[in-house]
């Protein structure tokens, strides 16, 4: 395999995992669904090969269980679940935002600028789930990516896919998605500032807003 070869598995590979990620997420494949290699493929229009790949990544990431004698399914987050991954979200997330205070550039802080007003005109044009859920990762992406710490980003991308999971609907209530960019815009303020335990504890602030909203769903 050559290296333009290698290149173009890789950035398949990574497609195919973000469009069946997207589909967990969304709601669109509900928890207890099957996730059919052969009919993920078909769906998708690629080879088996990275649709099974993303099938074994989504199981690491807790999106995914392995039945046996039936195979991958989606998983079913309960509430004791959730509560554990959110009580571990908002110490964590504050670490992230606290580490990324000192280090973001003026580049960085317009780039979370951007996605915050495009959180704004995505409130003003209504609800859309899988648009909304994927705008909300790349915030708190974003903001994990640059703390620095790879084994803290790829736990929190983990734990904020289980948490979409458990509760992805909360994005089709306006008052969430109001509530949610608030929070989003307070932490962004915090990290302007570069002080590391106001970003701590804006994105605390946040993670415990999430509980809230959970709780009175």
């Amino acid at each position: 395999m050559t290296d333009d070869d290698a290149t173009s598995s890789a950035l398949l590979g990574e497609s195919v995992h973000r469009q069946v990620r997207q589909l967990v997420l969304t709601g669109e494949l509900e928890p207890g669904h099957p996730l059919s290699v052969p009919a993920l493929a078909a769906r998708l229009g690629v080879s088996r090969s990275p649709v099974r790949e993303a099938v074994q990544q989504l199981i690491y990431e807790g999106l995914a269980v392995n039945v046996r004698h039936a195979g991958a399914r989606v998983a079913a987050i309960g509430d004791e679940q959730v509560r554990d991954v959110l009580a571990v979200r908002a110490v964590l997330d504050g670490l992230a935002a606290a580490a990324a205070a000192t280090r973001l550039s003026e580049t960085d802080l317009a780039e979370l600028a951007t996605i915050l007003a495009t959180q704004e005109e995505n409130l003003r044009a209504g609800p859309d789930t899988a648009r909304d859920t994927e705008l909300d990762v790349e915030f708190h992406t974003f903001i994990r990516e640059r703390a620095g710490n790879r084994p803290l980003a790829d736990e929190l991308a983990r734990l904020e896919a289980q948490t979409h999971l458990y509760r992805g609907d909360l994005w089709r209530s306006d008052l969430n998605r109001r509530v949610a960019l608030r929070e989003h815009r307070h932490i962004v303020e915090a990290l302007e500032s570069g002080h590391a335990e106001a970003a701590r504890a804006a994105a605390q602030a946040h993670v415990h807003g999430l509980v809230t909203r959970i709780g009175r769903q």
